[in-house]
C-alpha cells in the first residue's frame, strides 16, 4: 500500500488555480458591486432625503397643519437639450400637509422632435425626506415636437412629520429644482 504524494510542481500548480480562481471571483464581486451601486444609492437617498430626494406617496394627508411653507421653483437645461424651460410660478404659500399643484413649462426651440428627462432635488436638504410628489412630470420621460409648449404638473406636499424634525424648526421655505437632459435614444423615445 503505497500513500500518493504530490509533487512540489503539482502544489505550485494548485496554489496558482486557487488563486486564479480567487481572483475571478473577486473581479466579478467587483463588477456586481459596481451595477448594484446605483440603485442602492438610490434607495439610500429616498430612505433617507439625502442629497435632497423626494418622496413619492399616493395622496396628501388628510388633514393639514397650521405651519406655513414657502415653496420655490427652479428651473434648469442641460446645454444638450434645446428646449427653454421655466416653472409658470416662482413660489407657492402651502400649509405643510396640504397638497400643491405646481406648472413648469416647456418649449422646443427646434424643428425636431426632442425627447427630455428631468432630474430633481430639493434644498434645503434635509427637507428633501418630508418633500412628497404625488404626481410629476419627472417620473417619465417628455417628448416635445418641433415649437411644441407644454405645461408640465407636478403635485406635491410637505409632510406634517416635519412638525417633530427639531432640526428643521427654522425651515421656512424649500426649493424644488429641476434640471431636463437629452434623451439620446430620441427615435425609440418619441413614438
Amino acid at each position: 500500500m503505497s500513500l500518493a504524494t504530490t509533487t512540489p510542481d503539482e502544489q505550485q500548480q494548485r496554489q496558482h488555480k486557487t488563486v486564479a480562481l480567487l481572483l475571478v471571483g473577486l473581479v466579478v464581486g467587483m463588477v456586481g458591486m459596481a451595477y448594484a451601486a446605483v440603485p442602492l444609492y438610490e434607495i439610500f437617498c429616498r430612505v433617507t432625503g439625502y442629497g435632497g430626494t423626494t418622496n413619492t406617496a399616493d395622496a396628501a394627508p388628510v388633514s393639514a397643519i397650521d405651519r406655513q411653507m414657502t415653496v420655490r421653483f427652479d428651473s434648469n437645461i442641460n446645454s444638450g437639450l434645446a428646449w427653454e424651460f421655466k416653472p409658470v410660478e416662482v413660489s407657492q404659500e402651502i400649509k405643510v400637509g396640504e397638497a400643491g399643484l405646481a406648472f413648469y413649462q416647456a418649449r422646443n426651440l427646434t424643428n425636431e422632435t426632442l425627447v427630455g428627462t428631468a432630474t430633481y432635488n430639493v434644498t434645503p436638504q434635509a427637507a428633501g425626506y418630508y418633500f412628497n410628489k404625488i404626481d410629476c412630470f419627472c417620473f417619465t420621460e417628455q417628448v416635445l415636437r418641433p415649437g411644441e409648449v407644454v405645461d408640465m404638473p407636478v403635485t406635491y406636499f410637505v409632510d406634517p412629520e416635519i412638525e417633530d424634525d427639531k432640526n428643521l424648526d427654522h425651515v421656512t421655505t424649500i426649493t424644488l429644482s429641476y434640471t431636463f437632459y437629452p434623451k439620446r435614444d430620441v427615435a425609440s423615445a418619441a413614438n
